[in-house]
């Protein structure tokens, strides 16, 4: 695996944006970026934007198909649908908290 340390892997996330880009400019997966980032507890990009990620999961709720919210957002497929679920599950999960706390 590359030699990137955190702090460099904070820099190319904010220069490259994606970890495939980063990996590119490294000779290594996307999934390796992915792993260092894990390992160094750094957050993806996407995580950071909860505001673009609700606006995704209401165009999806109104009809709007997968590809369309990627090509948008300029995101791939799959890392839309990852979204997709984190949000929905975060979503429901706050909502269990708020019905909680009326008992």
């Amino acid at each position: 695996m590359a030699r990137i340390s955190k702090t460099e892997l904070i820099r190319l996330q904010k220069k490259f944006k994606t970890d495939a880009r980063i990996g590119e400019e490294f000779g290594i997966t996307r999934q390796a970026v992915h792993q260092l980032r894990k390992k160094y507890g750094i957050a993806s990009r996407t995580a950071g934007n909860p505001e673009r990620n609700k606006e995704m999961v209401a165009m999806r709720e109104s009809g709007h198909s997968v590809e369309a919210i990627a090509k948008k957002f300029k995101l791939s497929i799959p890392q839309t649908y990852r979204i997709l679920k984190e949000t929905a599950a975060l979503t429901a999960k706050a909502s269990k908290k708020k019905s909680g706390k009326k008992k």
